[in-house]
């Protein structure tokens, strides 16, 4: 019989090694060499135009994505089809019911309505072939405090982990303007308390330039990343502009970090699926050329 690890013991371990990565970085590197190119992907809810599910894989792949995060609720039948017929992966479904029906909600129906739908993303995510659901957890706001935004979200969350665990999907938590777990201590921290290998982050890069820094982020996440959201944001256009302007900006001209960024995925040696979240598209450039351009982007100025 084969030894098992608990995900307490797997996460001191690792934390073990990277701490030995930092100590002796040359002797890590000589005996761990750097990850082959991770794989990108693109969020279908960012492609844009009237084409068919099919015709935006197509597009997808032709611009040099090997994947694509799909939407939960989607027909299945016509997202195999077209997942096969463009030869891309689905490495990853996003809950699309998340936002309107939180799992803090305090209407207990409401929470249900929440479960159900992360159940179904689960399904979908398990049927694509893919690996983890992105989950926003919960909402805080003038009708649900804090410590009822943690308390109901755990406990919604903890009954769709048996679903998980047996499709072999893991639940991962994103980091969204939902005011929730604005630390990367409290994120690891309630990742945690799962005690369950099921659930993990989705670490999205930009959502987190307005009150924090990636590279930060990523060294304290660590092995609990899933996979990541790649997207720019500038505090300039944010203060002049308004909050939402900040996404308004090229990949590599807002206020990211990319060579701290890529260092830091190098230290917890990530070699998940880079997805794609472009919130910006300058004037006059059709969807083909754009998604070429991302493509090209990413190639930049996330390297391995």
């Amino acid at each position: 019989m084969k030894p098992t690890i608990n995900r307490r013991d797997f996460l001191q371990r690792s934390a073990g090694a990277l701490a030995l990565a930092t100590l002796l970085p040359g002797a890590a590197l000589a005996q761990d060499p750097l990850p082959a190119r991770r794989k990108k992907a693109i969020m279908f809810g960012t492609v844009g135009g009237g084409q068919s599910v099919a015709e935006k894989f197509k597009m997808i792949k032709d611009a040099g994505f090997q994947g694509v995060e799909a939407n939960s609720g989607m027909d299945r039948t016509e997202v195999l089809k077209a997942r096969d017929a463009a030869g891309l992966e689905i490495p990853s479904v996003c809950d699309s019911v998340h936002w309107a029906k939180t799992l803090s909600d305090p209407n207990p129906a409401t929470r249900e309505i929440g479960l159900r739908g992360l159940i179904t993303a689960l399904e979908d995510c398990a049927a694509y072939g893919g690996s983890s659901v992105l989950l926003v957890p919960a909402v805080v706001n003038a009708q649900v405090s804090y410590q009822d935004a943690y308390t109901r979200s755990q406990a919604e969350i903890r009954k769709a982990i048996p679903t998980a665990e047996k499709l072999g999907v893991k639940i991962a938590i994103e980091n969204v303007w939902n005011q929730f777990l604005l630390s990367p201590l409290e994120a690891a921290r309630y990742v945690d308390e799962f005690e369950s290998p099921a659930v993990g982050w989705h670490f999205d890069i930009g959502n987190v330039i307005n009150y924090g820094w990636p590279e930060q982020w990523i060294r304290t996440l660590g092995v609990r990343i899933q996979k990541l959201h790649v997207k720019e944001f500038s505090r300039k256009r944010r203060d002049n502009e308004g909050l939402w302007k900040g996404f308004a900006v090229e990949y590599g001209e807002g206020d990211n970090n990319w060579p701290a960024i890529s260092q830091a995925l190098r230290d917890i040696h990530y070699t998940g699926w880079e997805i794609a979240e472009p919130a910006y598209s300058p004037e006059g450039v059709d969807l083909a050329t754009r998604l070429h351009q991302v493509v090209q982007k990413m190639d930049q100025l996330l390297v391995p």
